[in-house]
């Protein structure tokens, strides 16, 4: 079952920071892992999942991606670090 997902990006602690969205969340942070996903994450090294939330649909999704875009800097570490604060990569826990 597919579930719409809004997910974070970090090259490392503090670094360069990604906002996604995606209806296969496993599928789609391996395409990121394995450099199959052209463009800025692939440029910049952006790579390490450290937050994700789940959402009811894809227009919900989609809304909170677009806000979270807009989110300044210190905003997207807080919430990265209030579920994440050792900013450790959740692939290993959502991998098959």
């Amino acid at each position: 079952m597919k579930q719409p997902i809004v997910y974070i990006l970090a090259s490392k602690r503090n670094g360069t920071l990604y906002i996604g969205m995606t209806s296969d969340l496993i599928k789609r942070i391996w395409e990121h892992k394995n450099k199959l996903v052209e463009g800025f994450t692939q440029k910049y090294h952006v790579h390490q999942l450290v937050y994700f939330e789940q959402h009811q649909d894809m227009l919900s999704a989609i809304t909170r991606e677009k806000q979270l875009k807009k989110w300044n800097r210190a905003w997207k570490i807080a919430l990265i670090e209030k579920d994440n604060p050792d900013w450790r990569d959740l692939w290993e826990d959502i991998r098959p």
